[in-house]
């Protein structure tokens, strides 16, 4: 068989433009430097204990006690046996990062322009344009990897379900279950959760396609084989997916059998997040506007005012010296809309949504239709609270819609939809698919719509807005009304700005179409000038918010958080205790997790069990159920000086009570730590009150209980005993995974004080130990590694079918 290296070496060429774009918007990567990402430096303080103990024992621990008195570290980037599709991931992503994530932007969007017939050059230019989104650039600037990994491969996955609708049964199913396959274990279930949306809304125009042309049967059959493309990568990631499965009925995602809140009223029992959780960042309707004007509302909750600025002088007039002002407008919080915060606008680009624009008028067919209907969908979801009725339809009815947060993030889709559709038309244009008079028709209402909006806000920006936005209240309070009527002018001057911007781009992407249909350009030329125009228009927008300043050396990622002397004086004491660090946010900061076994932490989807006792009793300072989670530190600031204060009351690593107190349920659990003397009394709820013989205990001074060994997935005790009893231990209780052994033989052991661990002891002398072995990985590697033999077979049997094809 011969192999075309002609046909290859366009899109090796397109693969090598990748690299070096790449290389060059992260250029400090090639000085060995690091992007500072914030959550990711959050990360690292999350994963230290499981990452040392990784790195000293050649084995995962599948456990950590550094955050949150303990959890699981399935969503902690554990790693897992037989995940070859991780290893292919990889391999791919083969570029220092974040430069190998916008690689994988390139290289997905690529492929599905590929599928779309797109010409390479376009399909180049069409890539460029996905990849330099603003928003796609700003997760990887604070971190988002996992949401950025998500989206990357989004387009490879459509492309194999639109491969396989269009007759390619075997190479479309087979590109469809890889690419699903590296989308599902890129574990950022949110993100695929909107793909899935997203491919609803495909997979029915296609249908009522399908339908129209009576050619049922195909769909069925494409459809058929996409099906089975999707249970081998379910199975290929079985082990993360069932992972995640159990701990999200753990975690603030599941029910902790809570129907109070804290403060008495009644909970509302759900299986997802609260509304107002989900809808905290609920993008403003007005807002969407800044996927075509960036700054349309002022940009970022923090942009840069220059010394020209009203802000400036407004400043130097109410006193400020020079150097204040000029720190002042640093920072300058020139956002006007309706968001708590923002770190950037979501701008996909004027030059894009100008294409876009110009597509609805020239594009007729399903690719239209399911990328309009999924934009509309993701644009009306992203607007949250703001649009309740919708966004309530779907919390209450649409299945695992009430798992997650953030909703504005589901405006991936539209940074999505619109290079795809926007390209393709510009594709058709230069194939000249299209007479010149529909092109000249669709160019000239196209223009009318984006510059005509453009040029309406530029005329009537006062009547249509006061720019003021929610916090300007406070700045009146604090610097005065003529700082704050300074800033309206400062937002004004913003929006004109960029409004004269987007206008601009609109004409001269216009004025490069109308050249070439009217042969006053060729087609290579028309393509470079649109290029420049798109990849300019993005990157200077990118560069405001993510730019070469934000990178550091590699040791300031490798090691984020800095020893104070608090955390020195704790480290001397080597054994085995919790922390509580009060200097900060406890339970939105990873920072005392990097040195200590911390109480607090930072994860989106906390322990269940710890947030509920954190609002119940940790906030308040209830010390008996500090006590019994062995904290035996809590570092506070003291006049900006951080110290470390020692609680000589804590109950150490197990105890015995005296007294157990069963009660009905969760609820009559959590409040009876009000009054519980943990040391010598234990609560314990009804579905663990056949494990318990009796209820009271004598104590004897002869009774003992120490740790004798700690590693994070196994804990060993030696006790001594004169009659049988009950121990409680300072470890969180989780239901799977967790076994305890006496002498060798396996013990039941149950939950107690709401969250922790305790069994029932046989009296005499006796070891003790608590094994993490989680039954979800033994049995998840068994399905990953049966699912990749068949996927390996699938791959082979699509080599030699194709093969045998070609022969023919």
């Amino acid at each position: 068989m011969n192999f075309n290296y002609k046909k290859l070496l366009p899109h090796l060429i397109v693969v090598f433009a990748f690299i070096i774009v790449a290389l060059a918007y992260f250029s400090p990567v090639l000085q060995g430097k690091v992007i500072y990402q914030s959550d990711i430096a959050q990360y690292v303080g999350m994963a230290k204990e499981q990452n040392d103990f990784r790195e000293s024992e050649k084995q995962e621990p599948y456990w950590t006690n550094s955050a949150f008195g303990g959890m699981p570290t399935y969503q902690l980037g554990a790693n897992y046996p037989y995940n070859f599709v991780k290893e292919i991931d990889r391999s791919i992503r083969f570029l220092p990062r974040p430069a190998d994530y916008l690689f994988l932007y390139f290289i997905g969007i690529y492929i599905l322009f590929l599928v779309l017939k797109v010409d390479y050059k376009i399909a180049f230019l069409g890539a460029l344009a996905f990849g330099f989104s603003t928003y796609l650039i700003i997760i990887l600037g604070v971190g988002h990897n996992a949401k950025a990994h998500a989206i990357a491969y989004m387009p490879m996955v459509l492309a194999g379900i639109i491969y396989s609708f269009r007759g390619n049964y075997f190479k479309g199913s087979l590109l469809f279950t890889i690419a699903m396959a590296l989308e599902i274990n890129t574990n950022h279930p949110q993100m695929t959760y909107y793909l899935l949306l997203l491919v609803l809304v495909l997979g029915l125009a296609y249908l009522i396609d399908f339908y129209k042309k009576q050619q049922l049967p195909q769909f069925f059959k494409a459809l058929g084989f996409m099906v089975v493309g999707v249970v081998i990568a379910l199975g290929v990631n079985a082990t993360s997916l069932m992972a995640t499965q159990e701990y999200g009925e753990f975690s603030t995602r599941g029910n902790t059998g809570l129907t109070i809140n804290s403060d008495g009223t009644e909970k509302t029992q759900k299986t997802g997040l609260e509304y107002d959780y989900i809808t905290e960042y609920s993008y403003g309707i007005a807002e969407s506007f800044n996927l075509f004007i960036p700054r349309f509302m002022g940009g970022s909750s923090s942009e840069k005012l220059d010394e020209d600025s009203s802000s400036y002088q407004a400043l130097l007039k109410v006193g400020a010296s020079p150097q204040q002002a000029k720190d002042f407008i640093e920072h300058s919080p020139t956002y006007w809309g309706d968001q708590t915060y923002i770190g950037a606008p979501a701008y996909i680009g004027a030059s894009l949504i100008f294409l876009f624009v110009f597509a609805l008028f020239l594009i007729r067919g399903r690719l239209k239709w399911w990328i309009v209907g999924g934009s509309i969908l993701a644009l009306i979801l992203s607007w949250g609270d703001n649009f309740a009725f919708v966004t309530k339809f779907f919390i209450n009815y649409v299945p695992l819609y009430n798992k997650f947060r953030a909703v504005s993030s589901i405006q991936v889709l539209i940074e999505l939809c619109i290079p795809i559709l926007g390209i393709y038309a510009l594709a058709q244009v230069f194939q000249k698919n299209y007479t010149k008079e529909e092109i000249l028709k669709a160019l000239k209402s196209s223009t009318i719509v984006a510059g005509g909006l453009a040029l309406v806000f530029l005329l009537f920006k006062s009547m249509f807005f006061d720019f003021t936005g929610n916090g300007d209240r406070g700045l009146i309070e604090q610097v005065g009304p003529d700082f704050v009527r300074s800033l309206r002018e400062d937002r004004k001057a913003i929006f004109t700005e960029d409004t004269l911007r987007s206008l601009f781009f609109v004409l001269a992407c216009a004025g490069i179409i109308w050249a070439f249909v009217k042969e006053k350009a060729s087609k290579n030329l028309a393509i470079a000038g649109l290029g420049i125009l798109i990849v300019v228009d993005l990157v200077a927008v990118d560069k405001r918010y993510v730019n070469n300043e934000d990178f550091v050396s590699k040791v300031a990622m490798e090691q984020p958080f800095q020893q104070t002397s608090a955390d020195a004086e704790i480290l001397q004491d080597k054994g085995h205790y919790r922390v509580l660090d009060v200097s900060g946010s406890p339970f939105n900061s990873a920072r005392a997790s990097y040195f200590h076994n911390s109480i607090g932490g930072y994860h989106a989807a906390k322990p269940g069990r710890i947030q509920d006792l954190f609002d119940f009793h940790i906030a308040t300072g209830n010390q008996e159920v500090l006590d019994m989670l062995n904290m035996k530190y809590m570092i506070i600031s003291n006049q900006g000086k951080i110290m470390s204060q020692m609680n000589p009351e804590a109950n150490g690593n197990a105890w015995f009570v005296e007294q157990v107190n069963v009660v009905n349920d969760a609820n009559e659990a959590i409040l009876a730590l009000d009054s519980l003397q943990t040391k010598k009394q234990a609560v314990v709820e009804e579905v663990f009150a056949e494990k318990l013989p009796r209820k009271r205990f004598e104590n004897h001074a002869t009774d003992t209980i120490q740790l004798k060994s700690y590693q994070p997935n196994e804990l060993v005790y030696t006790y001594t005993l004169a009659e049988d009893r009950l121990a409680v231990f300072s470890e969180v209780y989780y239901p799977h995974g967790w076994h305890a052994y006496i002498d060798g033989e396996k013990i039941e052991h149950l939950r107690a004080d709401y969250v922790l661990r305790a069994a029932m002891l046989p009296k005499g002398n006796h070891e003790l130990v608590f094994k993490f072995q989680p039954e979800v990985v033994q049995q998840g590697s068994m399905i990953t590694l049966a699912s990749g033999v068949v996927f390996l077979l699938l791959i082979l049997v699509g080599v030699f079918y194709t093969r045998k094809k070609k022969t023919a």
